[in-house]
């Protein structure tokens, strides 16, 4: 038989023959170590082939089908492990925040590099804009991050959950799509996911208030079906975004803005950091390329901490 992976809890995946049945399954032995290095050889989203078990209505599978695509992550910040936090998707939604809990630009730009590496087309949607909408000064900063990303090639979008702010914009870009949802703990995923479907009910949780940051109300990634059409992955809440290695010289070629650029500085391998006639240096020095984007870049390509 086959059928998705719609949940993985680690030891057990439910697996989705059809729209109407869903299969409890293990793996396969064999299968968990088959030249892997990810902690998770399948992910939700996945296509599987499975063998009922006798007696018992659980399932075991047998063997993973190719993915169209996958967005992967180190597992922990000096592990050589990975981890495939989702597969074959049509987008991925960032949702980040301004504050109760912020969301760094710095983690906003390693997911969007991952995205990029695996050709994984990303919106970024600001939730909680009914916080930030009043205030000049936080205004004047999601608005020159809109500018930002949009500048580089990514939809922005302000939504408010609990006010139902913008809610018919994102319930319309999730119409029809896989997409995968991602974003610290406290974000509002799951909010949002109940705004544009309130039968899903899933478990909210408030923010912390001693520090500012939100606690995990989902415990592991699980796709579901939504009345427009689309399908979400909805992901535990991740602190930090670990790339998986990339050159130096490539790194670049995954900001579309300095891709943009690409064979025109005066040396085919400039990683656009100290080199003389960088052509992306000097497009950050007439503003054609956000000097918040560029900072993000040599944070990455320097290896500073991914918590920025």
């Amino acid at each position: 038989m086959e059928g998705k992976v719609i949940k993985s809890t680690g030891s057990w995946y439910h697996v989705m023959p059809d729209k109407d049945k869903v299969i409890r399954c293990r793996l396969r032995g064999r299968l968990k170590i088959e030249g892997s290095k990810a902690t998770n050889p399948v992910a939700v989203g996945d296509q599987v082939e499975f063998d009922m078990e006798e007696n018992s209505g659980t399932g075991v599978i047998t063997k993973l089908l190719d993915r169209r695509n996958y967005i992967i992550r180190k597992a922990t910040k000096l592990s050589r492990q990975t981890h495939v936090i989702a597969a074959n998707i049509d987008q991925a939604v960032i949702i980040a925040t301004l504050a109760f809990p912020r969301t760094s630009t710095g983690f906003i730009d390693r997911f969007l590099v991952t995205c990029e590496a695996y050709s994984i087309p990303a919106t970024i949607v600001f939730n909680k804009y009914d916080l930030v909408k009043d205030d000049p000064e936080s205004m004047s900063y999601l608005k020159a991050l809109t500018d930002d990303y949009e500048q580089a090639g990514y939809p922005c979008h302000w939504v408010s959950a609990t006010e139902r702010i913008h809610i018919d914009r994102f319930n319309k870009l999730l119409s029809d799509r896989i997409s995968l949802l991602a974003g610290h703990s406290g974000v509002g995923k799951s909010a949002l996911i109940n705004a544009i479907e309130p039968g899903l009910n899933l478990k909210v949780q408030s923010i912390s208030t001693a520090h500012k940051k939100g606690r995990h109300t989902t415990t592991y990634a699980e796709m579901f079906p939504l009345s427009n059409g689309g399908m979400i992955i909805d992901t535990p809440g991740i602190k930090e975004f670990g790339l998986v290695d990339f050159e130096a010289w490539e790194l670049c070629h995954y900001f579309p803005e300095m891709r943009a650029f690409f064979n025109q500085c005066r040396f085919d391998n400039c990683t656009h950091f100290n080199e003389p006639g960088c052509r992306v240096k000097e497009e950050v020095e007439t503003g054609r390329i956000s000097i918040n984007r560029y900072e993000n870049y040599l944070n990455i390509l320097l290896g500073e901490d991914t918590r920025r």
